[in-house]
């Protein structure tokens, strides 16, 4: 039965664990017990065709791509992750971050792996507009890759998680999807000025993700990386906080699931707690998953075996399956 409680604590696990078996646990100990998955390493390497590098917009004079993982196996529409790179909006990869998500694909859920644009080449909303438009080229392309856009969960490490949270929780009224290329609308392809299609996912799981972007430009808080990502923008406060997931708090909201460390120094365990609590006053379904004494990721692998299992938990309870049962 999923667990009802609110919040989680993870219990505390012995210091002398082999952490270098991490990127093996994934293909057994964090696949969901309910959901079919491929027997072994083998099996799992050629369950999926790879489709890279697929460009889902062009803005700034820069081509946002991501990568498909989609199951060869014919069958229904598949559970599909958009996942999103951590980075602090100004550093990351897509391939640097692929074995986080391998948990999913040993579940048989197809994947999508975005990139965004990055301080570098463009400061904040760059990146937000990017996962929306990510968010509306998997919904358009859904049946060309036997995708089920009705069970998209958003997901993402730090920054990604940020960006995770307002890929689901932001309404298409705040604007941040009109670079977004439109599909065609009564004529020809394009823009129109028909208003913004909405764009729900089913669930997001975040971990330890930025919520409150203003706590970090400024006071005890501050980080250089979310400095960077605003530059000496006039109105950065402001942005901040259309940019702040609490912002965006309101009921209706997709489940959202946190898991946090509480000794976190990059994004403070506040943001999880304070997320947590604002949805669920707003009467929106949260949870959150505390990691006594754990940073900023970095968790062992029991601690991470326990969130995965949180996860399987409540994607079962709140993302639908198939109708034979499947991912």
């Amino acid at each position: 039965m999923p667990l009802s409680i609110p919040e989680r604590r993870f219990a505390p696990h012995s210091p002398a664990l082999c952490l270098a078996l991490a990127p093996l646990f994934v293909l057994v100990a964090l696949a969901s017990p309910s959901l079919a998955q491929p027997a072994d390493p083998v099996a799992l390497s050629v369950a999926y065709r790879v489709e890279a590098d697929v460009t889902y917009l062009e803005a700034d004079g820069y081509e946002s791509k991501l990568d498909l993982y989609v199951p060869r196996a014919p069958g229904e529409p598949r559970s599909t992750l958009l996942y999103i790179h951590g980075g602090g909006w100004v550093g990351g990869t897509k391939e640097g971050a692929s074995m986080l998500f391998l948990p999913y694909l040993a579940a048989g859920w197809a994947v999508v792996n975005v990139e965004y644009r990055l301080a570098r080449t463009a400061l904040a909303p760059a990146a937000v507009e990017d996962v929306r438009c990510a968010l509306r080229w998997v919904q358009s392309n859904a049946d060309r890759y036997n995708l089920d856009p009705e069970r998209i969960v958003a997901s993402g490490h730090s920054a990604g998680g940020h960006l995770a949270l307002l890929a689901g929780m932001l309404p298409a009224s705040a604007g941040f999807d009109r670079r977004c290329p439109a599909a065609a609308v009564g004529t020809e392809a394009g823009r129109t000025d028909a208003a913004e299609p909405e764009m729900p996912v089913a669930a997001i799981v975040n971990w330890f993700g930025i919520t409150d972007v203003r706590d970090l430009l400024e006071g005890e808080n501050a980080k250089t990386y979310a400095v960077a990502w605003f530059g000496s923008m006039p109105d950065r406060m402001e942005l901040a906080r259309r940019l702040s997931p609490l912002t965006w708090v309101r009921d209706g909201l997709p489940p959202v699931l946190t898991i946090h460390g509480d000794a976190d120094d990059i994004v403070p365990h506040q943001h999880g707690v304070r997320l947590h609590e604002a949805l669920r006053a707003a009467g929106a379904t949260s949870e959150l998953v505390t990691v006594p004494g754990g940073s900023h990721g970095g968790f062992t692998v029991p601690e991470y075996q326990t969130a995965f299992r949180a996860i399987w938990q409540f994607l079962d309870e709140h993302v639908l399956v198939s109708p034979s049962g499947g991912p």
